[in-house]
C-alpha cells in the first residue's frame, strides 16, 4: 500500500490552506531579516510554533471530533468557555482579521498611493462583508484559482530569491538568542488559535474514512512539510534581499525587487486578495460563533457581522505595527498557556485509549 494516497493529498492541502494565510509569509520574513547568516536558528524557533505546535492542535481537536466545548471544557465550564471566546475574538475583529488587511494595505499602498489606510479599510469590510453574507460561495470559487496562483507565486519568489545574485549579513546575534526570536515570531502566527476553529473541517473530511487516523497522520506530515519548506525559503531570501525595509513592506519590496515592476504589481495584487480571503475566514468563524455560542441565534447572523466588521475595522486603521504591538504581548501568555492545555489533552485521551 502507497503511503501517501489521493485521500492523504487532499486532506493534507486542506490542512495546508487553513494554516497558510499570506499574512503568515511576513513573519518568516521578519526573522529571516534580522537573522542573516545565523537564519537557521530562527527557522528551528519558528518550526516549534509555528508549525509543530499548530498539527499538536489538530491532532487533538481529531481526537475530540472537533468539539470545542470538550477540548476547552478541561479547564472547567466557564473558564473554558471564556477561553474559547478570548481565544476567537483574538482572531477575529481584535487581532487577525484587522491585521489582514493592514497587511494587504501594506502590500499594496506602493501601487495605490492615492488610497488612505481609512478609505482601504472600508472597502475591504464591505467586500469581506459581501462574501461573508452570501456564505462563502464567491469565497470557495475565489479559493479554486487563488490558492494555486498564490502558492506558485510564492515559490517562483523563492527560486527568484536563490538565483539573483545576493549574499547573508553577518549579524552578532546568538544562535540561541535567534532560536526564541523564531520561537515568538511562531506566536505571531496564531496557528494554535486557528486549529482549535478550523479543525471541525478536517474532521468532517476524516469522519467517513475507515482509516482516518492514518489518513490523518499523512495528510498532516505533507502539509507541515509544505509549511517548513515555505518558511525556510521565504526566511532565507529575507536574510539575503530584506535590507533595511520595515516589516510590513517586506513582502512587497522584496516581490518588486526579484520580480519586476510588472509581474511584482500581480502578485502583490495576488497576496493582498489572499489576505481578504483569509479575513473572510476568520471573521465568519468568529461570527458563527457569535451567533450561537454568545447570542443563542437571538441575533441574525448579518446584523452581528455588521458589528463585527465595525470592530474590525476600527481596529485595522491602527496599521500593521500597531496592531502587531498590541497582539504581542497577549500571545506571549495565552499561546503558552494553549499549549500546555493542548497538551494536557492530548495526554488524557491517550490514558483514556490505554484503559479502554
Amino acid at each position: 500500500m502507497k503511503f501517501f494516497n489521493k485521500d492523504s493529498l487532499a486532506v493534507g492541502l486542506a490542512m495546508f490552506s487553513m494554516f497558510f494565510g499570506a499574512g503568515n509569509i511576513i513573519f518568516p520574513l521578519a526573522i529571516g531579516q534580522l537573522g542573516g547568516d545565523k537564519t537557521f536558528f530562527s527557522i528551528l524557533g519558528l518550526i516549534f510554533t509555528a508549525v509543530l505546535v499548530p498539527f499538536m492542535g489538530v491532532y487533538a481537536m481529531i481526537k475530540y471530533e472537533g468539539d470545542k466545548r470538550k477540548f476547552f471544557g478541561k479547564m472547567g465550564k466557564t473558564p473554558g468557555f471564556l477561553t474559547a471566546f478570548f481565544t476567537i475574538l483574538l482572531l477575529g475583529p481584535m487581532g487577525s482579521t484587522p491585521r489582514c488587511i493592514a497587511l494587504a494595505y501594506s502590500t499594496l499602498k506602493s501601487f495605490l498611493p492615492q488610497v488612505s489606510m481609512y478609505l482601504f479599510a472600508l472597502l475591504s469590510c464591505l467586500v469581506i462583508y459581501f462574501c461573508a453574507a452570501s456564505k462563502k460561495r464567491l469565497l470557495s470559487l475565489l479559493g479554486v484559482f487563488l490558492t494555486p496562483l498564490l502558492l506558485l507565486s510564492l515559490i517562483a519568489i523563492i527560486l527568484l530569491g536563490f538565483i539573483y545574485p545576493s549574499h547573508l549579513k553577518v549579524v552578532e546575534s546568538y544562535g540561541i538568542e535567534l532560536f526564541f526570536r523564531g520561537l515568538k515570531e511562531g506566536y505571531n502566527t496564531m496557528d494554535l488559535l486557528a486549529a482549535f476553529f478550523f479543525s471541525s473541517s478536517i474532521c468532517s473530511l476524516l469522519k467517513t474514512n475507515v482509516h482516518k487516523n492514518r489518513i490523518a497522520l499523512q495528510a498532516s506530515l505533507i502539509a507541515m512539510t509544505l509549511l517548513i519548506l515555505i518558511y525556510a525559503g521565504f526566511s532565507f531570501i529575507a536574510a539575503m534581499h530584506g535590507g533595511d525595509f520595515m516589516r510590513d513592506e517586506i513582502l512587497s519590496q522584496i516581490t518588486f525587487k526579484l520580480m519586476g515592476p510588472y509581474a511584482g504589481i500581480f502578485v502583490c495584487f495576488a497576496i493582498g486578495l489572499a489576505c481578504l480571503t483569509t479575513a473572510v475566514a476568520l471573521i465568519s468563524a468568529f461570527t458563527d460563533f457569535l451567533e450561537k455560542e454568545i447570542c443563542k441565534e437571538k441575533f441574525s447572523y448579518r446584523s452581528l457581522l455588521v458589528l463585527s466588521l465595525i470592530v474590525t475595522y476600527l481596529v485595522a486603521t491602527l496599521k500593521f505595527d500597531k496592531i502587531s504591538a498590541f497582539l504581542g504581548p497577549i500571545l506571549q501568555i495565552i499561546y503558552p498557556a494553549l499549549i500546555v492545555l493542548t497538551v494536557i489533552n492530548i495526554l488524557t485521551n491517550l490514558k483514556k485509549e490505554v484503559y479502554v
